[in-house]
């Protein structure tokens, strides 16, 4: 693992961190709160980033940028399913 690795990971897991409560709070409350194309956006951006540091061999960053996209897609499904 390099340098760059740990340090890529690091910041995604303080913005996956971040998206925690959010999602939680759709569940609990039954409600989309982010807006669809904030989120479908955001969790191919996601999943783009984590094929790219999977090229670079920066393991651990893509396995990461990868859960942040699923917690971005859950929060566009939740956005649909709770309409």
């Amino acid at each position: 693992m390099t340098l760059q690795d740990i340090l890529i990971s690091i910041i995604v897991i303080g913005f996956s961190y971040a998206l925690i409560p959010q999602v939680y709070k759709g569940f609990k409350e039954k409600r989309g709160l982010i807006n669809l194309q904030t989120s479908i956006i955001t969790s191919i951006g996601m999943y783009s980033l984590s094929i790219i540091y999977l090229t670079l061999n920066f393991y651990f960053s893509s396995i990461i940028s990868f859960l942040t996209g699923i917690l971005w897609t859950i929060l566009f499904v939740q956005n649909v399913v709770y309409k």
